[in-house]
């Protein structure tokens, strides 16, 4: 047994020591409950992702008291898109988001979770689940919630017997920062044919290009050919980091959890990464379970966890079918452009800052507008 485990039942045992599993943690000693969080990796981790913090997803965080440090990241004040020759951009109604370096991401939630009481075991691998608790090689760790935040490929979804798939979709990402002073406030998206690249700034002279695509094989050089105006920034710019890939994942689950083993982020399932709210899916998820599992109703939590992923869902397949359907694309860009009120309200749909009302009107306007474009 691991020496920082003593031998009493903990209340919650996390395996995965991700953002996902770091927010839950912090949730549930919010909440006043004995949690242990287990990875095999050493923290900072790392990840290939866009490093956009949306405003919904800062709040989330708030929501978890985890402040980020002035200066971990840079803020960004809205989106914009730019192909087929046109470019729009809309301003967040809700304050500006943050583009933050994914491992300094990390060490805040980290740090957090140390400075709240809980106990961390870093390279160490869970071997499986026991009726009791958790196996570890030092022996078991009696737990009374089991929960899995160990991303996509989760191994305590297999356990727990969720790994049933209702829809799964994959598609490739591809990450590199560069030296080079930030020529916007706005994080960009740039379509190309069957992919995407976003820009975002991370800091006063660097900036992280996310590559997103269908194919396994494409990378960030060859992509790059489709866009001469990034090539242009470009030019004179410092590589600042390796090439690093991940794979994206669409994935619905018919159940989040079983007994008293539950699943949250990744493992729970997901949106491409094209809709950038990753991360505040999985804070507001693990805001979600913490509740439950102080109330011990992991029913509410398979409820309104499939609540939480429509609004990213519906935009996801929107966003989807413009990358796929360059005719859609160019009348997409062609409104956006030419009425900026419509690229204002997608994007407030997309960060959560419309009623369900909104929802509904925006959506039948801006779809009356693509047809008559």
């Amino acid at each position: 047994m691991p020496s920082s485990v003593n031998n009493n039942a903990v209340d919650l045992f996390i395996v995965g020591g991700g953002p996902a599993g770091l927010a839950l943690a912090i949730a549930a000693r919010l909440r006043g409950m004995c949690v242990v969080v287990a990875d095999g990796a050493t923290p900072p981790i790392d990840k290939a992702c866009g490093e956009g913090l949306m405003p919904d997803g800062l709040a989330a965080l708030g929501e978890l008291r985890v402040d980020v440090p002035v200066g971990a990241g840079r803020p960004f004040r809205g989106i914009r898109f730019v192909g087929e020759g046109r470019s729009a951009e809309a301003l967040f109604t809700s304050g500006p988001a943050l583009g933050i370096r994914r491992t300094a991401l990390h060490q805040v939630l980290v740090d957090q979770a140390a400075a709240s009481g809980v106990s961390m075991l870093w390279q160490t691998r869970v071997a499986g689940l026991h009726a009791d608790g958790v196996r570890l090689a030092g022996g078991l760790v009696p737990a009374r919630w089991i929960v899995g935040a160990d991303g996509s490929n989760s191994r305590v979804r297999a356990w727990a017997g969720l790994d049933r798939h209702e829809k799964t979709a994959m598609r490739f990402g591809f990450r590199r920062h560069y030296r080079v002073a930030a020529w916007t406030d706005f994080m960009e998206l740039h379509w190309g044919n069957d992919c995407q690249i976003y820009v975002t700034p991370v800091g006063c002279d660097e900036v992280c290009l996310a590559l997103v695509s269908s194919s396994p094989h494409l990378r960030l050089d060859a992509a790059l050919e489709q866009f001469p105006e990034l090539v242009a920034r470009l030019a004179h710019a410092k590589i600042a980091s390796t090439e690093r890939g991940a794979v994206t994942v669409s994935r619905r689950l018919p159940r989040v959890y079983r007994g008293n083993t539950a699943l949250v982020g990744d493992a729970s399932g997901g949106v491409d990464a094209i809709t950038g709210e990753g991360l505040c899916l999985a804070f507001r998820q693990a805001s979600l379970l913490a509740d439950c599992l102080a109330a011990d109703n992991l029913a509410r939590y398979q409820a309104e966890h499939r609540r939480l992923l429509r609004r990213p869902a519906m935009m996801a397949r929107l966003m989807l079918l413009m990358g796929r359907r360059a005719r859609l694309r160019r009348r997409a860009m062609q409104v956006f452009q030419s009425r900026p009120q419509s690229f204002s309200a997608m994007l407030s749909m997309h960060v959560g800052d419309a009623s369900a009302r909104d929802y509904l009107t925006n959506g039948i306007s801006l779809g009356w507008q693509l047809l008559t474009a």
